[in-house]
């Protein structure tokens, strides 16, 4: 369609093309005066609550994101920043300066966080009052040539004007059409819904940025590994680790507390899948105001205690050791728990005895072991020390013992996993390597020189490390997601569109029937919508007058017959 068509079917149309959509119109006029500073903030205004902006800031959004997920953040887990910096001499610098570590609170992902949801309020607020405004309207008037629409039929009828008229406003408001009569015609209107679903789009990308940053500001999150039989009291000193919006008070803990009477966890015995855990599930007591109950917690099924969710999320195994003097005293006695290192829960750990052991002359000091614990051993001769399967089927446990100064009191923080061994000297025995002893359960190793001994009890215990969160912004950001589905649905499967009926009498008296729709978009359904209509309506004004006779012809051509008018199909007249 060429430019000059274009003008005249927009001036042929008038106002009843117009107000079709919401979305602000643009200046496209070229040249004109300087724009001054107003013009200048204005121009700025009009680009930042542009659409088309709205979209770059979304797209920069998530693609500031990425860096967040792949790279080790401050917020999440400091030991993986101070890992990933020791590995990456070369690249930490840059990252640093980038603020790679810490991209959700850099300058630059606030400006683009602060920039898009400015945009989208200044989006917003124009739009949706004009779109109130068109709710309180009424649909325009027809256009005067109704046959330039892209979806036109007409007929001819013995029917009345009024009478096809008003039997077109009745079928309309049955299609649920906003309809009303305007001078010889009935104009209708449908698809409103298309535009609240668009603002409903964007008002909810509002609320999922406002519930991203309340959650940030006022979330609190912890980790807590619990042995059977312990338990937890929701304090910020019982917690291993703990970490907070810069909102939150550490009043607002929920109170409560659980204790962990056991963990179950059942793994695929054979198969190319063997070892994937099959159970995995901790039975827990909890009370809150006084009340005492019973729940199991699951893998993605948390327990939820009033704004508090309690996840778990790691297992492992504990070995219970008895550790005793040179004259039989017992120093120490509990289970003892290790971290895995692989699926098969390879672990490893620490045994430290801080208090009241002495030695054979007397003299106070402090004993630490590493331990390292299979929970399926392959046997003697059959490969390294690694564990075969996650169950306990066949423990072992190897210990290597050192006396001295464990450390603990030198003010500078220690991993309870690790033993720091820079003051402290290695017992030699007479068992195993000479240094370090395999052990099954019940077994005792006896340290060298009268130093006493540790055993190695029959009783492995089970802990589950638990992560307990608050996260005040969750509700709201899965509102913001489903109501911005449902409104992305229906902006884009519903068409807003408009349709009028014309009738007035002929010359020869015969009543004339034009229809004609018109959609925000192109679309194959408004012709098959306007055919339904005009079938329905063609009930009450059938086409069974005849079309007017055509003038007669030059007297060197021959004349035509007179055709009858089609009956109207609804389709669009190219």
């Amino acid at each position: 369609m060429s430019k000059t068509d274009t003008s005249e079917q927009q001036e042929a149309l008038g106002d009843a093309g117009a107000q079709l959509s919401t979305a602000p119109q643009e200046d496209t006029a070229i040249g004109g005066p300087a724009l001054g500073v107003i013009g200048w903030v204005r121009w700025f205004w009009r680009q930042l609550t542009s659409m088309r902006v709205a979209l770059i800031l979304l797209f920069m959004l998530s693609l500031g994101a990425v860096p967040g997920s792949l790279i080790p953040q401050n917020s999440a887990d400091e030991l993986k920043v101070r890992a990933f910096k020791d590995a990456h001499e070369t690249l930490t610098p840059l990252y640093e300066k980038l603020q790679f570590f810490d991209v959700y609170s850099s300058v630059w992902f606030s400006a683009i966080y602060i920039l898009l949801f400015v945009s989208l309020i200044g989006c917003i607020v124009p739009r949706s009052w004009q779109f109130v405004g068109q709710l309180r309207s009424r649909p325009p008037g027809a256009p005067r040539r109704l046959d330039r629409l892209p979806a036109h039929t007409t007929w001819r009828t013995e029917a009345e004007p009024e009478q096809v008229r008003a039997a077109a406003l009745a079928v309309l408001k049955g299609r649920r059409f906003r309809a009303h009569p305007v001078g010889n015609a009935v104009a209708a209107e449908k698809g409103y819904l298309r535009e609240a679903g668009n603002l409903a789009f964007h008002v909810a990308l509002i609320v999922m940025l406002v519930a991203f940053a309340w959650g940030q500001l006022f979330k609190s999150e912890g980790g807590k590994l619990i042995v059977e039989g312990d338990g937890f009291s929701n304090t910020l000193t019982q917690y291993d680790d703990f970490k907070s919006g810069s909102q939150f008070g550490t009043d607002e803990l929920t109170p409560f507390s659980f204790t962990l009477d056991s963990f179950t966890g059942t793994y695929q015995k054979d198969g190319p899948q063997r070892g994937t855990p099959r159970t995995f599930e901790a039975a827990v007591r909890y009370s809150q105001g006084g009340a005492d109950k019973k729940a199991v917690i699951r893998v993605n099924e948390p327990l939820e205690v009033g704004d508090s969710k309690v996840y778990l999320i790691a297992h492992g195994y504990a070995p219970v050791v008895t550790v005793k003097d040179g004259r039989g005293k017992t120093v120490f006695h509990g289970a003892v728990p290790l971290l895995p290192i692989d699926n098969n829960i390879t672990s490893t750990g620490a045994i430290k005895v801080m208090d009241g052991y002495r030695d054979k002359n007397g003299k106070k000091e402090q004993l630490g072991f590493k331990a390292f614990f299979v929970p399926t051993f392959a046997g003697e001769g059959k490969g390294t020390m690694f564990s075969q399967f996650p169950a306990l089927g066949f423990p072992v446990m190897a210990l290597t013992g050192f006396h001295g100064d464990l450390r603990v009191n030198s003010g500078l923080p220690q991993n309870v996993y690790q033993l720091d061994t820079t003051k402290m000297k290695q017992f030699k025995i007479e068992e195993g390597t000479g240094v370090a002893q395999r052990m099954l359960p019940g077994e005792t190793m006896t340290l060298p020189d009268g130093a006493g001994s540790i055993t190695f009890e029959k009783d492995i215990k089970e802990w589950a490390s638990f992560q307990i969160s608050q996260q005040p912004g969750n509700g709201l950001a899965l509102t913001g997601a489903i109501a911005a589905i449902a409104g992305l649905t229906g902006s884009l499967f519903i068409q807003r569109r408009r349709v009028w009926v014309r009738a007035v009498r002929g010359e020869d008296g015969v009543t004339v029937v034009e229809m004609a729709g018109l959609g925000r978009s192109e679309s194959a359904k408004l012709p098959e919508e306007l055919g339904d209509l005009a079938l329905a309506l063609t009930a009450e004004a059938p086409p069974t007058a005849p079309a007017p006779e055509p003038a007669e012809e030059p007297a060197h051509g021959p004349a035509e017959e007179p055709a009858e008018d089609p009956v109207p199909s609804g389709e669009a007249d190219k």
